[in-house]
């Protein structure tokens, strides 16, 4: 399956394995709502798996993601 995300770029999914785990609470995350996260800064590396948007907004909450990724906004400009 190819899907577009951008201009000029593309990234190939697939579905993951039957017992694939949850990367922050190890459910199975067909037992769940899944949901499957590429850091596509760095080539699109391995997907990371999540069983919902509870357990991926936790983990990207405790590792301090977004933390300087985002645009500043200053109510004075």
């Amino acid at each position: 399956m190819e899907r577009s995300v951008g201009p000029g770029m593309s990234t190939t999914g697939s579905t993951p394995d039957a017992d694939e785990t949850c990367a922050y609470c190890e459910s199975p995350i067909f037992a769940h709502d899944p949901i499957c996260v590429r850091d596509c800064d760095d080539d699109c590396g391995s997907p990371a798996y999540f069983c919902n948007y509870a357990c991926l907004s936790a983990y990207v909450d405790e590792r301090g993601l977004p933390a300087g990724n985002a645009c500043e906004w200053s109510p004075e400009e």
